[in-house]
């Protein structure tokens, strides 16, 4: 059985493939997503991430010839997630990452010339607001230059590529060309120290990477369907999937738009838009009702975080009650006889343990699965790129986040019911 198997995966790498175009807090290893896709289905067969983030199990599934369908609502994710597999010539890409960057140069240098200001023209005040307290201004002169040139020197195919690595060179773990750090954690802080590389020559070095992994990719290798839409409202048919692997939110730990807004106000959404659309998320900090959640170990979760917290103890609700939603669409496009497979972690709120893993079994099961088990993993943090605390007593984020768990869900024939 899988789940009794070493799902920790230490020491091994998950940047091979096209895993690493771009950083994403949170992903899960992408071993772990094979694992479960090699020996729950065949190839063929339908793969569903419904909360797919940066792709990791869409491309897994498609390197093993599975058909994969992805679904998000983040704006990032959905670009990332369909880079990846995108074919591409890496020839043709060369010249083109070559001729943005020559174009970004001679922008900088004769803005006048080269219509720079209209770029920057396009930005709400709020958005100029924003970019010059997290970017030095010959960054945004830079990052400008690079948008023009993309948008004046590609070709139309592959300027979603170009513009993922754009974003690569902004939401990184360490070293991009913001003030932030630890965007690639979502928590970022401004650190107006930072040594900034130059933005035309880090996106120059970051095209040739991220072409040379994306070109490796055959093109026999099935492309999967990227979709913005929404886990708690699955668009496809009832009993249409074979398999469901995805890793959710953790309750109250990542909050993606805080660092993905740094490179969402480049593509041109506005500051107010993003904070409208951080509500949509599941794990969203908005309060919700506790009274239906089929769960003991979330109840009594809430119950106690409510004693001293009833802001948060709402927020933990309407987390759970969020995923219910989304368990119960996996649960209808599943086929029955087929496994749902589902990587998440536990937390610590206001020094309450919330079990997350076991109260999403215990509502899986109360909506109709059959729970095959819950396997701890520990996390490689690094990998991993959890947020990370700065208070340093052990009591932060870093307190919730040490391991994760793996449920296996299983969606029973109707007449074992």
């Amino acid at each position: 059985m899988l789940l009794a198997g070493d799902l920790a995966y230490s020491g091994k790498s998950g940047n091979y493939a096209t895993h690493a175009i771009h950083a994403f807090a949170a992903k899960f290893p992408p071993q772990l997503a094979r694992a479960f896709i090699e020996q729950l289905s065949e190839p063929g067969e339908l793969v569903l991430d419904p909360m797919a983030g940066s792709g990791t199990a869409l491309l897994e599934a498609a390197l093993v010839g599975r058909r994969a369908i992805g679904l998000d609502i983040d704006p990032l994710a959905l670009q990332v997630a369909r880079a990846k597999t995108a074919p591409v010539d890496g020839e043709e890409a060369l010249f083109y990452a070559e001729g943005v960057a020559d174009w970004a140069r001679l922008a900088v240098s004769n803005p006048a010339l080269y219509d720079l200001p209209a770029v920057l023209d396009r930005y709400t005040p709020a958005a100029h607001a924003f970019f010059g307290y997290w970017f030095d201004p010959m960054v945004v002169q830079q990052l400008a230059g690079l948008l023009q040139g993309i948008e004046r020197v590609c070709p139309k195919h592959l300027q979603p590529l170009f513009r993922v690595i754009f974003s690569s060179i902004i939401v990184t773990k360490s070293g991009g060309v913001s003030m932030a750090r630890d965007l690639a954690h979502s928590r970022p802080h401004r650190d107006t120290g930072k040594r900034i590389p130059d933005a035309i020559a880090l996106f120059g070095d970051k095209a040739r990477k991220t072409i040379a992994a994306v070109a490796k990719i055959s093109a026999d290798v099935p492309r999967p369907v990227v979709a913005a839409a929404d886990c708690r409202a699955v668009p496809l048919a009832a009993g249409s999937v074979d398999l469901i692997v995805t890793s959710p939110p953790y309750a109250n730990a990542i909050d993606y738009i805080r660092a993905h807004k740094f490179s969402l106000i480049w593509f041109g959404h506005d500051p107010g838009s993003l904070s409208q659309m951080r509500r949509k998320y599941i794990g969203a900090e908005i309060r919700g009702s506790v009274s239906e959640i089929p769960s003991t170990k979330a109840r009594r979760a809430i119950a106690e975080i409510q004693k001293s917290e009833p802001r948060k103890a709402e927020i933990v609700a309407h987390y759970f009650s969020d995923m219910q939603r989304a368990l119960r669409q996996m649960l209808v496009v599943l086929k029955p006889g087929r496994a749902a497979v589902v990587v998440v972690g536990s937390s610590t709120i206001r020094g309450t343990q919330v079990q997350t893993p076991f109260a999403l079994a215990e509502i899986g099961e109360a909506l109709g699965f059959d729970v095959v088990g819950v396997k701890q993993r520990p996390i490689d943090r690094d990998r991993r790129l959890m947020p990370i605390s700065r208070n340093g007593n052990g009591a932060g984020i870093e307190a919730r986040m040490h391991e994760e768990h793996v449920i296996g869900f299983f969606k029973p024939y109707a007449n074992e019911r």
